[in-house]
């Protein structure tokens, strides 16, 4: 039988598993993690989704492997991973979003790539984001805004977008249909 209890929910407990494992108290990690600590014990609670930007800097300031805290299987390819149409890994990074990592079985990744489906909201539904690193789209179905910072840019199939992920950030699918885009974080 498949177990269908929400996936922070078997992250939580390698998240405090790693924590100890590196003899660190809640704070130092949410110094090194440039977060709070209320952040690092809501994330280790098992009570919340985690934002998949969160888990991302756990692995680059860490150097555990993305795939090992998702999922807590190692990656096992290191010179190529294949990964089909529509076979991506799915990471619960917020409800509202349809993250498929694409890399999720190379082991030393440098960046993560992931499909990402947005749905239509109103400009009022918006939530904005930010977190270290880097962050490139490549639109592939639909249209979408980005709103960074206060600025919007509406991106169409083709259309590519590289910007800072310090900088807040709030996506929705427009024309009442959903967007669908490539999203490459370093």
């Amino acid at each position: 039988m498949t177990n269908h209890q929400p996936a922070f929910k078997e992250i939580a407990p390698r998240l405090r598993g790693l924590r100890d494992a590196l003899g660190i108290t809640v704070e130092e990690m949410a110094t090194e993690l440039q977060c709070t600590p209320a952040d690092v014990q809501l994330y280790e609670s098992g009570t919340q989704e985690i934002p998949v930007s969160y888990l991302f800097n756990v692995a680059q300031v860490f150097q555990v492997d993305l795939t090992v805290l998702i999922s807590g299987k190692e990656a096992h390819l290191h010179t190529a991973s294949l990964v089909r149409k529509g076979k991506g890994m799915s990471v619960e990074r917020r409800k509202d979003y349809d993250y498929k990592s694409l890399a999720y079985r190379f082991v030393g990744r440098k960046m993560e790539p992931f499909i990402v489906t947005v749905p239509p909201k109103s400009k009022e539904a918006l939530t904005f984001t930010e977190h270290p690193g880097q962050e490139f789209i490549y639109m592939i179905k639909g249209r979408l805004e980005i709103t960074l910072g206060s600025t919007a840019h509406v991106l169409e199939p083709g259309d590519s977008l590289y910007f800072t992920s310090r900088t807040p950030h709030a996506l929705r699918g427009l024309d009442d249909q959903p967007a669908e885009f490539l999203d490459v974080i370093i």
